[in-house]
């Protein structure tokens, strides 16, 4: 059996994360020095699952920040303007300061994280399938095979589990924000007078879609230099599409609406992201934890996940280092998940229109407060001022039956 202080199941970008945070010097994690009494850095074990279908493909991450943040080296592109545009084609575009947009691509984190741990010797590393986590009563235990076949027991004080969920908790409203994105090079430049977007400029997105029955659906929009984007199609529905069907609604979206004329598709993506009110428990034993999506760490009205991913690996680090119990923390506020289930009810209902609701919002509130909005950075009386800018009728007779809403299996 092998002994840690902690195992971190996953190394995706929630087990990478806590990782590179528990492993950093206390003065990265806002302390001038460890705290007296507090415990030193801990002996991490990560578990990287096998090359295979538990491993997900190379994906992007995206997020706003104020001014420089850890991961700037491996920051992609980042933009100071961000657009949206109404069904209609009219535009809002704002440069809410000190706010930048960021993009990084996860084989970059991990390259990033991986130097780092490899320069440790408090971190070590194990490629296997984990079995099963049991909670014991002096930590926990995790069961796990490794590629040849040889099981292996690791002792841990605390497991953090980073792993996808098999089934969504119950939500009283579940939707799925599933999308695909092509990496284009196109054979004119994207920037100028002419060009259909500006090189400066993120669109976060583009309601001249077709809307679909239920639900929503945007174009997503990031230039990455001037002859190269990363275009998305996005839905907020009950069920992803084929292949097919994003394929062609991407071919609609890139030709038809935004006449790019000839282009290459370098690379995809492509994902499904859950939009749920339902709750995850971030403990699950004495010893154990959930964090990172599994952990309630995705914003249910967005899907932005990454923000919000590091600041719950900073909090477990910080608690560690303290002597505290080092539990991952609730990511998004009590207040923000209720105003978001509120959205969620009145979008899966048909009480309101989502590109119409989306377009409103941005219409009527300045870019900054939504990007403090979003994330969870404003005041009660600013949340009510965002509420008004809604449609206020529907929008009261689904917070009134919200009590009254089971919470049914998703």
């Amino acid at each position: 059996m092998t002994d840690a202080d902690i195992v971190i199941v996953g190394a995706g970008a929630a087990g990478l994360s806590l990782a590179y945070r528990l492993t950093s010097p206390p003065a990265r994690l806002g302390e001038a020095s460890a705290s007296r009494g507090g415990r030193p850095a801990p002996r991490v074990l990560l578990i990287d699952a096998p090359p295979g279908p538990l491993r997900p493909p190379e994906r992007t991450w995206c997020f706003w920040e104020r001014g420089q943040g850890d991961f700037d080296d491996v920051v992609v592109r980042s933009w100071e303007r961000l657009s949206v545009r109404g069904p209609d084609g009219q535009e809002w575009e704002s440069r809410p300061h000190p706010w930048r947009y960021k993009m990084i691509r996860s084989r970059g984190f991990e390259e990033f994280v991986d130097l780092r741990l490899a320069g440790s010797s408090l971190v070590e590393r194990l490629t296997a399938t984990v079995d099963r986590v049991a909670d014991l009563p002096d930590g926990a235990q995790v069961t796990a095979t490794t590629p040849d076949g040889e099981q292996v027991l690791l002792h841990a004080r605390w497991v953090y589990d980073s792993r996808p969920r098999r089934e969504l908790p119950p939500g009283r409203t579940t939707m799925l924000q599933h999308f695909r994105g092509w990496f284009v090079r196109t054979d004119a430049p994207l920037a100028g007078a002419t060009a259909p977007f500006a090189e400066d400029t993120a669109c976060l997105m583009d309601f001249r879609t077709p809307q679909p029955a239920h639900g929503l659906s945007f174009g997503y929009l990031l230039p990455l230099g001037p002859d190269r984007a990363l275009v998305e199609y996005t839905e907020f529905s009950a069920a992803p599409l084929s292949r097919a069907s994003y394929d062609a609604a991407l071919e609609h979206y890139t030709t038809q609406i935004l006449g790019l004329g000839p282009f290459e598709v370098r690379d995809t993506e492509q994902g499904v992201i859950p939009m749920t009110d339902a709750r995850f428990p971030r403990q699950i034993g004495r010893h154990t934890f959930r964090i990172g999506t599994s952990g309630g760490a995705t914003r249910p009205a967005t899907g932005y996940t990454f923000a919000a991913v590091q600041r719950q690996s900073l909090a477990i680090a910080t608690a560690y280092r303290r002597g505290a119990l080092p539990a991952p923390p609730q990511a998004h506020s009590r207040r923000s998940l209720a105003l978001d289930a509120v959205m969620l009810r009145a979008l899966d209902s048909g009480r309101v229109a989502g590109a119409d609701f989306f377009t409103r919002l941005f219409e009527q509130v300045p870019m900054e407060r939504m990007l403090r909005f979003l994330d969870g950075r404003t005041s009660v009386r600013e949340d009510l001022t965002i509420g008004f800018a809604t449609p206020v009728l529907p929008m009261l007779r689904t917070v009134a039956e919200m009590p009254f809403l089971r919470r049914g299996a998703s």
